[in-house]
């Protein structure tokens, strides 16, 4: 027999030690559930490249939520898809008051009390050209578009909304809506900034499901070059400075380097968003039976909470929740 002090099998060698030993937990409260809502009644729409993954209707979605509740999920982020008919350039439906995604928020703070409600700031849902930016001549009017996005969020916080999720990538919009928040008496309305946000190919179910694609160009002069890593500090720093309570990484899986560089950097808690793309690309193996695809589903949300993440943005947070409750 070879002489060796040290092995580390000792700590494997059955579910009861490797369970004692296990360094990383995941569990149901770490996940926020994305969710699409659409306006009408009786409305359940599947997302062609997001299988098991649907827009809802209120009544329909208030139905969904009594599900997702029970299984222990404890936060949504709510995306609204709005008909090009009420899009503009200025996104003036976001903080039309009468709204069904303002209306939405409410009904379900109402339903859901104990629910926590992350919302969208950004303008491409409701921008007729499909950029989180005021577009002019061609161009992303960065300062101009932060007047858009203060009444945007202000709406969002007086509906009911516990947590606002920037997602524009605009310079300063943190400081700017923490500032209008406060100014109107919202100070305990949190703001968890999409501090690193890359331009991704992995997006694309995304704007499936939200209709919202740009209709020209692309958002590489807003979003983030996957190819820079030390850019990812300074856009954390500065969304830091102006207020944020929560920094997120997006997507996921591609970015777990970025995603543990901020947690070592930062002492607020680190978000990353496990993305449509990253959900699809799972599935579709799955479907095809090219993968296990309950076990990469496990392994890709364990890899994000070991790089770092304290919560996870995921299409996969039932289908999780319901073997982590097992």
């Amino acid at each position: 027999m070879i002489n060796l002090s040290r092995r580390p099998r000792r700590n494997r060698k059955s579910a009861g030690i490797r369970d004692l030993v296990q360094e990383t937990t995941l569990q149901v409260s770490d996940f926020i559930y994305p969710m699409f809502l659409q306006d009408g009644t009786n409305q359940k729409v599947e997302v062609k490249s997001m299988p098991g993954i649907y827009r809802f209707s209120l009544d329909n979605l208030l139905e969904e939520l009594k599900e997702v509740t029970d299984l222990g999920i404890r936060a949504i982020d709510l995306f609204p898809n709005y008909p090009e008919s009420r899009k503009d350039r200025f996104a003036s439906e976001s903080y039309n008051e009468d709204t069904f995604y303002l209306k939405a928020i409410t009904a379900i703070k109402e339903r859901f009390p104990e629910l926590v409600i992350m919302t969208d700031v950004a303008m491409d849902p409701y921008s007729s050209d499909g950029h989180d930016g005021l577009v002019e001549n061609g161009k992303i009017l960065n300062d101009a578009t932060l007047d858009i996005l203060g009444k945007m969020s202000l709406a969002q916080a007086r509906a009911g909304a516990d947590i606002l999720g920037p997602s524009d990538m605009m310079d300063g919009r943190v400081g700017y809506i923490r500032k209008h928040l406060d100014d109107n008496g919202f100070t305990d309305v949190s703001i968890m900034s999409y501090s690193a946000k890359y331009a991704s190919a992995f997006y694309g179910p995304f704007r499936d499901a939200l209709e919202s694609a740009p209709k020209f160009g692309d958002k590489k002069t807003y979003q983030m070059s996957p190819a820079n890593k030390r850019e990812a500090l300074l856009e954390a720093q500065l969304d830091f400075a102006e207020g944020a309570d929560m920094l997120m990484v997006k997507p996921a899986l591609s970015y777990l380097d970025i995603i543990s560089l901020l947690d070592q950097n930062f002492d607020i808690p680190i978000a990353a968003y496990n993305v449509s793309g990253e959900y699809a690309m799972i599935k579709a193996a799955s479907l095809n039976g090219w993968l296990d695809g309950e076990r990469a589903m496990m392994e890709v949300l364990m890899s994000i909470r070991r790089a770092g993440a304290k919560c996870i943005l995921t299409y996969f947070a039932k289908e999780a929740a319901v073997i982590l409750n097992r």
